[in-house]
């Protein structure tokens, strides 16, 4: 069944600006700017008024029109990263060997490396994604801190530390080491 029109509204709020233009979405705010290409999906981009937008689909299926929910999550998401920013809490698990973590630079690029897993010599070296900060926490122990304006990035760098620490070739009910996600929300609620 096609469904001829299907539309979301998003609201923006006053100190952001959004530029759309063929699809390519450029948010801008307080804590800075975030681009994202959207030309994969076939949506229509319409202003309503200075502090709204209108997503549409025309003659949509089922999953088409699926996909708009998505582009509006996905926009939605800019939108929070550039007023409040995104925070993620790693903590590290281990039951007898301490795992060392540390954040190193190497040719401008940021690397998380990870030294001691389950008692491994194997230095294990995680690439922290564009606009992303790493750092350990000084308040708890064993925790590490990422935070940025991408949602997208931060999640995956914090993904990409938890997948690097996989526990291989033995039982994981009863090992239970690794890094894992313990809290996240925006940095704007985790401070007040």
């Amino acid at each position: 069944m096609k469904y001829i029109q299907t539309d979301q509204t998003l609201d923006i709020p006053k100190d952001v600006t959004v530029q759309i233009n063929a699809r390519v979405v450029k948010v801008t705010g307080p804590r800075g700017e975030l681009t994202k290409n959207l030309k994969h999906i076939d949506v229509t981009f319409s202003k309503i008024s200075e502090r709204s937008i209108r997503i549409t689909v025309h003659n949509g299926d089922r999953k088409h029109v699926a996909a708009l929910r998505t582009v509006k999550s996905l926009v939605a998401n800019m939108i929070t990263g550039v007023t409040k920013g995104y925070k993620y809490k790693m903590r590290l698990v281990y039951a007898h060997f301490p795992i060392n973590v540390n954040i190193i630079n190497n040719d401008d690029q940021e690397f998380v490396e990870i030294r001691n897993f389950l008692g491994d010599k194997q230095v294990r070296l995680v690439k922290i994604l564009p606009g992303v900060t790493a750092e350990i926490s000084t308040a708890q122990k064993d925790e590490l801190i990422l935070h940025g304006n991408s949602v997208e990035n931060v999640s995956q760098t914090c993904a990409d530390i938890q997948q690097i620490c996989r526990v291989r070739n033995k039982d994981i009910r009863k090992f239970l080491d690794g890094i894992y996600v313990s809290e996240r929300g925006v940095i704007e609620d985790a401070e007040a």
